[in-house]
């Protein structure tokens, strides 16, 4: 069976992007679903959003998770903090008006 080229518009691979990533299928089962080779798709994929494809924003990722958890765990520290010391406020004033 002979292999024919076949073009599709751009408007159809971002489509097929958008459909890839809101559809929840493997890479696969979509490229089945829409009749294109998955190698196709695959390469419309990182064509179209060559951040989300590069070992380099995995791991830049990574390193952005960390940051977050860093200051979550920081702003976490300054509410517990912050309750205690309005523990002991609400306290005193407490003691004060008996």
């Amino acid at each position: 069976m002979a292999r024919t080229n076949r073009r599709y518009s751009e408007e159809f691979k971002l489509e097929a992007v958008r459909l890839l990533k809101e559809s929840g299928k493997t890479l696969h089962d979509q490229a089945r679903a829409l009749g294109v080779d998955p190698s196709t798709l695959w390469n419309w994929k990182k064509d179209l959003e060559p951040e989300s494809c590069s070992p380099a924003a995995a791991e830049g990722a990574v390193v952005d998770k960390d940051e977050e958890i860093r200051r979550l765990r920081r702003e976490v520290e300054i509410l517990r903090q912050e309750r205690d010391f309005l523990k002991k406020a609400t306290a005193f004033f407490a003691k004060e008006s008996r």
